[in-house]
């Protein structure tokens, strides 16, 4: 008796997959603050294969009002220890997506050290994570997910640190 995988589960394996490819692109110089250039998003996204495997694949990732980062921080960030931490996730769909960050796998919330903003902008919602001061423990894989009923969209951040800056 075969036993097929439901398509809820198949969806997260792929988003799952997306996202680790995505996330494993180096952008900028990984110089604290200074860009090469900007991540442009994944407007014309298509998978490898140059076709996706199923109508439903393709009416996912191609829906309009599905959940897509739009504006995010560069993947490579290095911070001086005591400094402070700043990542930026612009996202757009209808419904406003929600914006949920991450660490390592584990979900963020707001705490002593750690904040969390967000603001509407249009249709944008935007959110800051900061965290200050940062200690070693900051250093890891940062993600930012939104999400909407039509879809999710995921931009990883990589940090490690500097002793100090150099002079």
């Amino acid at each position: 008796m075969q036993h097929e995988m439901p398509w809820w589960l198949r969806l997260v394996l792929l988003m799952t997959v997306v996202g680790m490819v995505v996330g494993t692109q180096t952008i900028g110089t990984g110089k604290r603050g200074q860009l090469s250039g900007r991540y442009k998003g994944r407007k014309d996204f298509k998978p490898i294969t140059g076709t996706y495997p199923s109508v439903e694949a393709k009416m996912y990732y191609t829906n309009p009002m599905g959940a897509k980062i739009t504006k995010s921080s560069h993947f490579n960030y290095q911070y001086v220890l005591g400094h402070k931490i700043v990542f930026l996730c612009v996202a757009r769909g209808s419904p406003l997506p929600q914006i949920t960050w991450f660490k390592d796998g584990v979900e963020l919330y707001a705490h002593r050290y750690m904040q969390l903003h967000e603001w509407k902008k249009g249709n944008h919602l935007k959110s800051k994570m900061e965290i200050d001061p940062a200690t070693q423990a900051d250093a890891g894989i940062y993600e930012c997910h939104a999400n909407n009923k039509y879809a999710v969209d995921t931009k990883a951040f990589r940090t490690t640190y500097i002793a100090h800056l150099k002079k």
